[in-house]
């Protein structure tokens, strides 16, 4: 398994599958399409089904055991069953999904190797949805989770955007949870820096404090300390990355976009890496470089001066890796 240069093992990769989306969410940085004719063939600027696979196929040699298949939305590529299948048995699948495609490709999904789903879910209310989403997916949402819970892929997680268009329905969602069996909750921290827009941002700080006193039970997991609020039948987490040097320095993740660039930070743009041809040799040396050039985020690339977090002299100016 390749470490970084701050001891950080790449355990696990994330594939985004193409930029497309159904949904144009008022807080995501992609622009959305509205609705689609739904899935299709991967596009001329996506990587096809044999690139994907020989990427995981050479990850794999490397100790690599997770990857989670992403967008845009990554049921929109009427290849996911076939990557799926002959993605390497040694690692363990996941996907994130906004649950639209579900109803109907669930089981087909579990059967090729699925084991778990993240469903985008921002509110409960059929009207806050659409509000949030520009959607009207509502029910397909719910059918989705209930086709995904009975095809298996348990425990499904509900991902859920914590801002001001969202900050009042949390309380609802986490009841929803804690009444339903076979559901957890992820309470995602906005981040404003991707879309520009500060002012919806709230103080996650107050609702790790409101489910302190919610929860029955309360774990703390040692990767990033993060904490786990057990209410009733579910349970709570909080991706709370914003400013918090600890959940950069557990990252053990690389991520590939759509078009077949490597890259170590979620936050970063200026550290892709491409895979030129995709011959198993270039993905081998790009993933080798890629993992020893990983910096985490904040604490490193980002420090703080004067209580203000500012770009590290030592990376401005860096080169870009890209063309």
């Amino acid at each position: 398994m390749l470490e970084d240069d701050f001891g950080r093992e790449v355990s696990g990769v994330r594939v985004s599958l193409t930029d497309r989306c159904n949904f144009d969410c008022v807080y995501c940085h992609n622009e959305g399409l509205g609705d689609t004719r739904g899935p299709m063939d991967a596009q001329d600027d996506e990587m096809t089904a044999d690139e994907v696979v020989r990427f995981l196929e050479v990850v794999s040699e490397f100790g690599v055991g997770k990857v989670k298949f992403t967008g845009g939305e990554p049921m929109l590529r009427g290849d996911l069953e076939e990557i799926i299948e002959r993605t390497p048995d040694s690692m363990e699948v996941s996907l994130t999904t906004n649950g639209t495609f579900l109803p109907g490709r669930a089981a087909a999904l579990k059967e090729a190797g699925l084991e778990r789903v993240n469903v985008s879910q921002d509110a409960l209310d059929r009207e806050a949805f659409a509000e949030i989403t520009k959607s009207g997916a509502y029910d397909k949402v719910i059918e989705g989770v209930e086709a995904a819970l009975d095809a298996g892929l348990d425990p499904v997680k509900l991902n859920m955007v914590v801002f001001e268009h969202t900050a009042g329905y949390v309380e609802g969602m986490v009841d929803h949870v804690a009444e339903n069996p076979g559901l957890q909750l992820q309470l995602i921290e906005y981040m404003p820096e991707l879309t520009g827009r500060p002012e919806w941002n709230i103080d996650i700080e107050r609702v790790h404090n409101w489910l302190e006193e919610k929860a029955d039970r309360v774990e703390t997991r040692e990767m990033h300390n993060r904490r786990r609020y057990y209410v009733g039948e579910g349970m709570v987490e909080i991706v709370d990355p914003v400013e918090n040097p600890n959940f950069c320095a557990n990252c053990h993740r690389v991520r590939v976009t759509h078009e077949g660039y490597l890259k170590g930070c979620l936050n970063r743009n200026d550290d892709l890496r491409p895979m030129g041809e995709m011959s198993r040799e270039e993905i081998r040396e790009t993933f080798r470089e890629t993992v020893a050039n990983r910096v985490p985020y904040y604490g490193e690339y980002m420090i703080k001066e004067e209580g203000e977090w500012v770009v590290n002299d030592e990376y401005i100016d860096a080169p870009v890796t890209h063309s």
